[in-house]
């Protein structure tokens, strides 16, 4: 009986028993650095990505040098995927529009003919409409590629090779910067102007150890694409290119437009960096609907194709400056742009570097370039001459070449031996043309073989002096200059560079139209503003049961103090206030005030301005007003009470003397140096009492005298000696004809 064969399944390839954990990190590990290293970091020679750079490579492949003819970004797409990037063809293809919008690269690389997207965030057509081709600057990228100038790498297939690099002519990494993030790690590299980094460049040739504070001077911060205004100190800009990290402010440019009649608008021509238009106005209008924005009365985008965004301010006695600053603070007109030069480095190895150390590995792989090019032509060279040599040969000897070729059945070995050629000059003999070789002319031959021979007398020595190599480096960069110089219209700085902004407090007064006003409030706490300053307001209205108790002449600017009977200053913008008509509105509705507090007293808030403050009990201090703001309804408590104290005298502290009037009906006049100035507390004793307390305080000038209503008069005594004493003492009656309500108004 035959044996069965065995059918049992043969494991295929190596299998091998390991942890887990250590398993998955082993992959994760190995995922993070394909990551990094071939898809989301930098070169820092050439300053691209794997899909940029494959994104040139295939279009120089496909002949789309500058100037010559479109073609489909579908076939440029289509290339790259199928040779060079086995990815997504809608990520290259993003990738390659980035590359040709002028607002988003400095410098664009591509030169893309179609729809391929807005600064309004608007997406470009689809890859079957547009057309593309190199950039100027993609042809620097990419020049003398074929000069072994770099590296080359199998692609993912094997079918085909990929440069690791590029020569990189362009200072691409720095001119038009790079973004990613990375597993770990990410990079935020702002554009830069391309003339201001051929001055570093020479720069740092010449003084190969240059500090980064030199090298700003020379390229001072990032040229955006999209203007704007760099605002932001040269400290903060030197410390974060020392270290390759920092946070740059920009801010969009605006100007302001006089209209008829003296009013004005402000017309925004550029804006921040990476920010889209429309999102941007949007958000605008958003917040302009909330009415976080009270400065803003109306947004309009009259774009075309410059940008043009119209901002109606609310009053023409709005600032300029404050409604900006407001702008800049709670929109995307100002945005920071993060700084991480954080870049793979010519060994692979992905870190941080300084501005001084980006620009030295560029001029290292220019140098690299500069030499791998330059043993590239000596082997041309050689391989020439060697040529030349054999040509001479059968220049001098043309009879017997020809007679050799026609009889002999290997004339090569022949020639060979005869004249002792090599096999590359017998093989160029062999190769040769009937019609070249009548033209030939031994003074030819010669002239030829003399020039190269200079020629590779100067690359030798080239090769040989690192001064001649950076001195031939340094007029590259030269003539790049001259292409991408100031005076050309890709060449000028557009972001401007501007100061830090200080940190400005913006009066909520400015957008308040200053009118008279007088600020009436009742004896039950009614309050209201009627526009003029009333002169007789007798004729004033109140509800039934009630009447006037403060009547206030001042303007819709001002701010309303109120200290109630609790201690507590509050705080009331007159332009908050209803309305004459009617009997206005009640004050507790507007302050936290309770039902069982009222209040003590009601004046304008003079800024500096020093008050008397006492309680009930005749303790009390002098606190400036600027003290007693209060930003909530709560207000702000400044006068301690004990339990059944009210507060009981609030009074402008101007003079030198303090007078007193107790419910004993007993006057102290004394020094107002007496009483000390706080911000909160109980106070000192002014005047004691046996029985009762205070009733009334008031601060006068001893040289004018102390005045005191009676009636509809005023009266004024100044010889007052008798009831000058010291603080806290218990005083005197007062003089005759004293007011029986124990009050000084």
């Amino acid at each position: 009986m035959a044996k069965k064969p065995n059918t049992a399944p043969q494991p295929e390839g190596e299998i091998r028993i390991a942890n887990l954990a250590d398993a998955l990190g082993e992959r994760y590990l190995s995922y993070a650095l394909s990551t990094i290293m071939a898809r989301s970091l930098p070169d820092v020679r050439d300053g691209l990505k794997p899909v940029h750079r494959r994104l040139l490579y295939a279009m120089r492949q496909l002949r789309l040098e500058p100037g010559s003819g479109f073609k489909k970004s579908a076939r440029v797409v289509g290339d790259t995927m199928g040779q060079f990037h086995p990815h997504g063809d809608q990520s290259i293809y993003d990738a390659m529009v980035r590359m040709a919008q002028d607002f988003a690269q400095r410098y664009p690389l591509v030169d893309g003919q179609g729809n391929f997207g807005n600064i309004d965030g608007d997406n470009a057509a689809a890859m079957r409409y547009t057309e593309a081709r190199l950039t100027e600057a993609a042809g620097l990228m990419l020049a003398e590629i074929d000069n072994d100038t770099v590296d080359f790498r199998q692609t993912y297939d094997g079918e085909n090779a990929e440069p690791i690099v590029l020569p990189a002519a362009f200072p691409n990494l720095l001119a038009n910067g790079a973004q990613g993030i990375a597993v770990g790690m990410a990079t935020s590299i702002p554009p830069h102007n391309v003339a201001e980094i051929c001055d570093a460049l020479q720069h740092l040739i010449k003084t190969p150890n240059a500090r980064v504070e030199t090298l700003i001077n020379l390229m001072p911060g990032p040229d955006f694409p999209t203007g704007g205004i760099l605002s932001e100190t040269r400290e903060t800009i030197v410390e974060a290119y020392k270290t390759g990290r920092g946070s740059l402010r920009v801010r969009a440019r605006w100007e302001v437009e006089e209209l008829k009649g003296g009013a004005w608008q402000i017309v925004i021509t550029e804006i921040p960096y990476q920010v889209a238009k429309s999102k941007l106005i949007e958000k605008i209008a958003e917040l302009l609907q909330e009415k976080k924005l009270p400065f803003l009365d109306d947004i309009q985008d009259e774009s075309a194709a410059d940008v043009r965004v119209v901002l109606t301010p609310k009053s023409r006695n709005v600032e300029p400056e404050h409604l900006m600053e407001q702008m800049f603070r709670l929109t995307d007109l100002e945005i920071r742009f993060g700084l991480n030069m954080n870049v793979l480095g010519a060994d692979q190895v992905p870190r941080v570097m300084s501005l001084a150390e980006v620009l030295r590995a560029y001029l290292d792989h220019r140098r690299e370039v500069l030499q791998r090019r330059s043993r590239h032509r000596l082997a041309e060279i050689e391989r020439r001459l060697e040529i030349l040599e054999g040509y001479l040969i059968v220049y001098l000897n043309i009879d017997a070449v020809i007679r050799i070729i026609r009889t002999e059945d290997d004339p090569k070995a022949v020639m060979i031996k005869k004249w002792k050629l090599t096999d590359l000059q017998a093989d160029a003999i062999l190769n040769m043309r009937l019609r070249a070789l009548r033209k030939l002319e031994e003074i030819e031959i010669k002239t030829e073989h003399k020039n190269l021979t200079n020629e590779k007398r100067d690359l030798n020595a080239l090769l040989k002096d690192e001064g001649r190599q950076w001195e031939k480096i340094n007029g590259e960069i030269g003539e790049l200059k001259k292409s991408y110089g100031p005076k050309t219209e890709l060449g000028r700085r557009r972001t401007e560079l501007g100061e830090a902004p200080s940190a400005e407090i913006i009066p909520l007064e400015a957008l308040i139209e200053r009118e008279p006003v007088t600020v009436i409030c009742s004896q039950k706490g009614w309050i209201r503003a009627m526009k003029g300053h009333v002169e007789d307001t007798t004729e004033i209205k109140f509800k039934e049961g009630d009447r006037g108790k403060f009547e206030i002449k001042c303007e819709t600017t001002d701010k309303l103090l109120v200290f109630g009977t609790n201690g507590t200053f509050y705080t009331l913008g007159i332009d908050t206030l209803p309305g004459g008509r009617g009997h206005g509105e009640p004050i507790r509705l507007l302050i936290d005030l309770g039902n069982d507090q009222d209040i003590v007293q009601v004046m304008i808030h003079k800024p500096g301005q020093k008050l008397l403050v006492a309680s009930a009990d005749g303790r009390g201090f002098v606190v400036n007003s600027d003290e007693v703001l209060a930003q909530t309804r709560a207000g702000k408590q400044v006068l301690s009470l004990p339990d059944g104290v009210e507060a009981q005298v609030c009074t402008p502290a101007e003079g030198d003397m303090v007078a007193c009037i107790g419910e004993n009906r007993k006057m102290l006049l004394f020094k107002l140096e007496e009483v000390p100035e706080m911000a909160r507390g109980r106070g000192v004793m002014l005047q004691k009492y046996k029985d009762g307390g205070l009733s009334d305080a008031k601060v006068y000038s001893r040289k004018d005298g102390l005045s005191w209503r009676l009636g509809d008069k005023t009266r004024t005594e100044t010889n007052l000696r008798d009831w000058i004493g010291e603080r806290a003492q218990a005083g005197r009656l007062p003089p005759q004809g004293f007011p029986r309500g124990n009050k000084f108004t």
